[in-house]
Order: structure tokens, then sequence, then C-alpha cells
């Protein structure tokens, strides 16, 4: 079993597929071939021995096994929408992979090799397993399936957050960690693949907002827009007192913990980034609040992002965002 990590839309499922076409490459080489039957089928995402499980919505169906159906429609449905676009978007900040969509993967582990060569299970964002699960029902039921997988298989996680993964699941994987891309790679990709292209001004925009990842170079730029300048208004509150800090808080709604609420953190985290690049006497590659900078060093913003960190990884919990965010201001003032 593999575990590939590292930041968000650096290419681990991708990489992920294209072990898959390792696996079963027809041609046995180093390095898939690309053009044979399997290699076809698997970059199509219509390999019936490669199962690739991405987070969903949970079901809502009542019965168990209605619920395993209602998982395999909607995983169908997300291949189908990916084979027409390939560039495709995150998941939603609410999709997880519930239990049906584990009992799903047990099943279909049991069946035969329909092509008589290897079978290939990816399960992407696998930190997804534990967010609304109570009693982590899900990581445990495929963490049984990992301590004895079936004969001839290849078992692939990836996660952003693998400390979010049962320490039982990380100690039976081989880690892989992923490194950001360079501005030139994701610049090549970006005027090689997106449609209509960018200008020179738009495409170092992305460049900037990206830091070396495609997955986010890609994602609608009004998105990531909204994020930035949500992560600097908050921060703009934390630092006019605790009043406007509480206000702000309360402003957050109590359901969204994930999606828009985790990309504003995210957003925050790389916003202290840049100031502590400005600090540090680095160019200051994007807007920040002005009193960020009158630190004399980067220390206090690298305190900050440590506690950005930590509510990034508790909103995956049955936190609620407006406690969560509250604390997180008070954290903020101090250091700040």
């Amino acid at each position: 079993m593999l575990l590939l990590t590292g930041a968000a839309g650096v290419g681990k499922q991708r990489l992920a597929l294209w072990l898959a076409q390792l696996a079963l490459c027809e041609q046995g080489a180093e390095e898939p071939c690309g053009s044979c039957r399997a290699c076809r089928l698997v970059a199509g995402l219509g390999h019936p021995d490669v199962h690739w499980f991405v987070p969903i919505p949970r079901p809502k169906a009542s019965d168990p096994d209605k619920q395993v159906e209602e998982a395999a429609q909607c995983i169908a449905q997300v291949m189908s929408d990916r084979r027409a676009e390939p560039l495709y978007q995150p998941a939603d900040g609410m999709a997880t992979h519930s239990l049906a969509s584990v009992r799903l993967l047990l099943r279909r582990a049991t069946l035969t090799s329909v092509e008589g060569g290897p079978r290939v299970f990816i399960l992407g964002e696998a930190e997804r397993l534990i967010a609304q699960e109570s009693a982590q029902e899900a990581a445990n039921a495929l963490l049984k399936l990992l301590e004895e997988p079936p004969a001839n298989s290849l078992f692939v996680l990836t996660a952003v957050e693998p400390r979010l993964l049962l320490p039982t699941m990380r100690s039976r994987a081989v880690p892989i960690r992923l490194g950001r891309l360079s501005d030139n790679e994701v610049g090549g990709f970006l005027k090689a693949h997106l449609k209509p292209a960018l200008s020179s001004k738009e495409l170092e925009e992305r460049l900037v907002m990206a830091e070396g990842s495609i997955g986010l170079a890609i994602r609608n730029g009004d998105e990531a827009g909204k994020a930035q300048q949500a992560a600097r208004q908050w921060l703009e509150a934390v630092l006019s007192g605790v009043g406007p800090s509480f206000e702000r808080a309360l402003k957050q709604a109590p359901w969204s913990a994930r999606g828009e609420f985790t990309a504003m953190l995210d957003a925050l985290a790389e916003t202290l980034g840049e100031a502590a690049r400005g600090t540090a006497g680095q160019p200051v590659r994007r807007p920040v609040p002005q009193a960020l900078l009158r630190h004399q060093g980067p220390d206090p913003l690298l305190r900050a992002m440590e506690h950005v960190a930590d509510a990034r990884e508790a909103a995956w919990g049955n936190v609620n965002p407006q406690i969560l965010l509250a604390v997180l201001g008070e954290e903020l003032a101090e250091v700040l």
C-alpha cells in the first residue's frame, strides 16, 4: 500500500492513475507506454480493474444496501464528469468517505479481476475517512481490509493531511511525499491545457496564487479571490481588537465547517506566510494587512501560522466554526 502526500493540487491522484497504468500496462516496461489498451482505459477512467474512490456527499437512503448503491452511482457520476472535464475542481468541502463508500470498496475488493491482471484501488483524499464518522467506523472498516489485502492488488491512498489518518493505517503504508512544482512547470501546464488562454498578467497572478500547485492554479480565480479577501478582512478584524474579532466570528455560518470556511483558513495561512516573507526582507507578492509588516522578524507570524494549522485540522472534526474562529482570533491576537 502506498500513501501519497503533499500540498493540495500537486498531482497526487494523477500520480496514482499513472501508477495504475504502470501496474496494468501491457508492455511491462519501467514506465507505462500510454498507448496500449490498458493504458488508454486507465487514462479514460474506464478500466474495470481500477477503482477510484473520491469523497462524495453522504447517501440519503436509510437502508445500508441502498446507501451502497447510492454511493456507487454518485462515484460513477463523478468519474463521468471527470472524463468530460479532466481539469476537475476539488471535491465539495462537505463530501467525505462515508461508511457506504467503504462498504462499496469492500465489496469490490472481493471480486475477481475482470481483465485477469492486478487490481488497483485509489482512495483520494483519504483523510476524509474520519471527518464525519463517529467512532471512526469507516476508517476502521477499511483498516481490516488493508491488514489482509487481496492477492495481486495495489492500494494507493492520497492525503493532504496524513496526520488525520489512523496511525495504524499510516504504519501499513509506504509514504511518498510530492513536493511543489516550479513556476515554469505550472505555467507550462496552464498554457497547454487552460482554455481560454490567460493573458500574461493573468498567468502571473495565477502562478503567485498557485505557489507550485497546478490544482490551485486552475481553480476559479473568483473563488480564490473571495477566500483571500475574507482572510484579509478577518485579519484586519483581529488586529482591530476583541470586539471586531468576535463580531466576525459570530457572522461565520455554523454549518459550513468545511468548504468556504477551510478555504478561508488556507488563504489566511498564505497571507500570514506572505507577511512573514516581507518581514524577512523578501518581496511581498500579494496584498497583506500593513499592520502585519510592522514586526521586526517572521517569528510572530510563523507562530500565528501554527495556530491556523491547528484550526485547519480541527475544522475536519465536529467543531462549531464560530467557536473555532473565536478561539483562533484570541490566539492570533496574542502573537500578532
